[in-house]
C-alpha cells in the first residue's frame, strides 16, 4: 500500500530519490553501559556509491518506496506513574517531563495512553460511579484529580501543548459483570451493555472538561486474559457485537463519532482472527479506526509473532495498527541496566514498524524501586524508575533505545523502504515532514560491525559497536 504523501514529506523523499550526493549524515549512538546515550558520535557526507560485495554488510534505504504514516511513540500515564511522580522533588519532576516530552532536550514523546478507572498499576481497585449505579448519575473522575490528571496536564504542556492520548478500560464495574468482581475475568452482562458504552462517553467528556483532549479509546484491555487483577473477557464475536450495537452508536449519539475506537488491544497471537471477525462485519467495521496489539505472546515460550501484524495489514489495508502496550515483565533491580531489555524494545519497534504499525505505546512511563505500585504484586520494568527513598531517578537503557525512534521520527512522517544485507543488523527508516530522513540500525551481536549505508545510489561508511543502536539522520 502506497499512501498519499504530504508535500513536505514528498520533497524529502524526492531529494533523496533524485540524488543524496553531498547530503550531510549525522550518526547518533547509544551503547548500554558506555557513555554514549543518544550521542552524536560521527558525521559523514553521502557520496556516489558502488556495488557492494557479498562480503560486506550493507543497509539499503530507498526513499522512493513509501509505506504507512507515522502517528507517534509514547508511554502510559497510569495511576502508578502519577503516584510515583508526585513523590519526586520538583526539580526531578521537571527533569522527567523534559526527558520524555521535550523534542529538543528530551526524546519527544508524542503519544500517551491512560486507563479508564483502575488497572493493576493502581494502588487499589476503583470506578467512577457508586456500585450499582447503572444510570451513571454518580459518575465523577474526582479520584484522578489527585495524581493522574495533573501529571497528564503537565505532560501535555511539556510536549508543547499537544499529546495524542487514548484510554483503555481493564474491567467494567463489578455489578455489570457475570462474576460480580472487577478481578479474575468475567464477562459483561448483556443488560448493562448500553450503560457500559455510555460510561466511555462520560469518561471522554469528563476528561475533556478537565482540559485533556481524548483522541481515542480501546474497547477492552487484553480481552482474552483472565487475570488476578482487573480484567474482562470479550470473545471476538462479543467485541464485534458490543462495538456495532452499543459502543459505536453511543459514541455517535454523544457527538464523539470522530474519536478513534481501537479493537483487540491484546497480543499479536490472535490478532488475525479478531480482525477477520470485527473488520469482516461492515456495520462493526465502520466504527473501528483500527487494531491495537501488545507484545506478550512470548508468555507461551515462543518468539514474537511479528508476521501477524503484517498479515492484518495486508488483509485490511484501510485499518490502522498501533502497538498499545509493552513492558518487560518480572521486575528485578539487578536487571535495571539490562541490555537485553533494551534490545527487546529495539527489535519490537523495528519489526512492528516494518510490518505496518503506525505508532508504538510503552506501558508505565515511571515506576518505583519495586516495579510498582501495583495492588496485586504484578511488578514490572519501566524505562525510568524512581527510588522513592532517595528521590533518585534511573534512566534505563530501554529509555534511550525508545528515544532513538521517538526523538528522530516525528508525527506526520512516512516509513520508507529499509533493509539490511545481513541479519546481524536490524533496520527501519522514515522520511520526516521537515525534510530529514531517519534510519534506525541496531546491532544485537557481540561484535562491532562496519557497514555501508546506502540512500538510493549514494553511500557512507559507518561503524556500529557491539550491542548498540544508532539513528542515522540525513538532512
Amino acid at each position: 500500500m502506497h499512501p498519499v504523501i504530504p508535500a513536505a514529506v514528498a520533497a524529502a523523499i524526492g531529494l533523496a530519490q533524485a540524488s543524496a550526493t553531498g547530503a550531510a549524515l549525522e550518526i547518533h549512538t547509544t551503547v548500554p553501559g558506555g557513555p554514549e546515550r543518544l550521542a552524536l558520535t560521527g558525521t559523514a557526507t553521502l557520496a556516489p556509491g558502488k556495488q557492494p560485495p557479498e562480503s560486506e554488510v550493507s543497509v539499503f534505504v530507498d526513499p522512493g518506496k513509501t509505506y504507512q504514516p507515522f502517528l507517534g511513540i509514547g508511554g502510559a500515564i497510569t495511576d502508578a506513574s502519577a503516584e510515583v511522580f508526585a513523590k519526586l522533588a520538583p526539580h526531578e519532576q521537571e527533569r522527567l517531563l523534559r526527558a520524555y516530552y521535550d523534542s529538543r532536550d528530551g526524546i519527544g514523546y508524542s503519544l500517551a495512553r491512560t486507563t479508564i478507572h483502575s488497572s493493576d498499576f493502581s494502588s487499589a481497585s476503583y470506578t467512577y460511579i457508586a456500585e450499582g449505579d447503572a444510570d451513571l448519575t454518580t459518575f465523577s473522575v474526582a479520584h484522578d484529580r489527585q495524581f493522574r490528571i495533573p501529571l497528564i496536564k503537565r505532560a501535555i504542556a511539556a510536549a508543547g501543548g499537544h499529546l495524542t492520548l487514548f484510554a483503555s478500560p481493564w474491567s467494567a464495574p463489578a455489578f455489570m459483570k457475570t462474576n460480580a468482581s472487577m478481578l479474575q475475568g468475567g464477562r459483561l452482562r448483556p443488560e448493562f451493555a448500553d450503560a457500559w458504552a455510555r460510561y466511555f462517553t462520560r469518561f471522554i467528556r469528563a476528561y475533556e472538561q478537565e482540559g485533556i483532549p481524548v483522541w481515542g479509546i480501546t474497547i477492552q484491555n487484553e480481552p482474552m486474559a483472565t487475570q488476578r487483577w482487573e480484567s474482562m473477557i470479550f470473545s471476538a464475536e462479543d467485541e464485534r457485537d458490543f462495538l456495532r450495537d452499543h459502543l459505536g452508536p453511543a459514541m455517535a449519539q454523544a457527538g464523539l463519532g470522530d474519536r478513534r475506537i481501537i479493537v483487540w488491544d491484546h497480543n499479536r497471537d490472535l490478532m488475525t482472527q479478531r480482525a477477520r471477525v470485527i473488520f469482516g462485519d461492515p456495520e462493526a467495521s465502520r466504527y473501528a479506526w483500527g487494531m491495537g496489539f501488545h507484545w506478550y505472546e512470548t508468555w507461551a515460550g515462543g518468539a514474537p509473532m511479528f508476521a501477524n501484524v503484517a498479515a492484518v495489514h495486508r488483509a485490511w489495508p484501510d485499518k490502522h495498527l498501533l502497538l498499545t502496550e509493552a513492558t518487560v515483565e518480572g521486575f528485578d533491580p539487578a536487571r535495571l541496566h539490562s541490555v537485553a531489555n533494551a534490545e527487546r524494545y529495539g527489535t519490537a519497534l523495528i519489526n512492528d514498524f516494518n510490518n505496518g504499525a503506525e505508532g508504538w505505546t510503552d506501558w508505565n512511563i515511571l515506576l518505583d524501586e519495586t516495579g510498582g505500585p501495583n495492588h496485586v504484586g504484578n511488578f514490572c520494568f519501566a524505562p525510568v524508575h524512581a527510588d522513592t527513598r532517595t528521590g533518585a531517578l534511573t534512566f534505563t537503557p530501554s529509555f534511550w533505545y525508545l528515544g532513538h525512534f521517538s526523538k528522530f521520527i516525528r508525527p506526520g512522517a512516512h516509513r520508507v523502504e529499509a533493509t539490511s544485507s545481513r541479519s546481524s543488523l536490524a533496520t527501519t527508516s522514515f522520511a520526516n515532514a521537515d525534510g530529514s530522513l531517519a534510519t534506525m540500525v541496531m546491532n544485537a551481536t557481540d561484535k562491532p560491525i562496519d557497514y555501508r549505508f546506502f540512500v538510493g545510489n549514494d553511500e557512507a561508511r559507518v561503524a556500529i559497536p557491539a550491542h548498540a543502536i544508532q539513528t542515522l539522520v540525513v538532512r
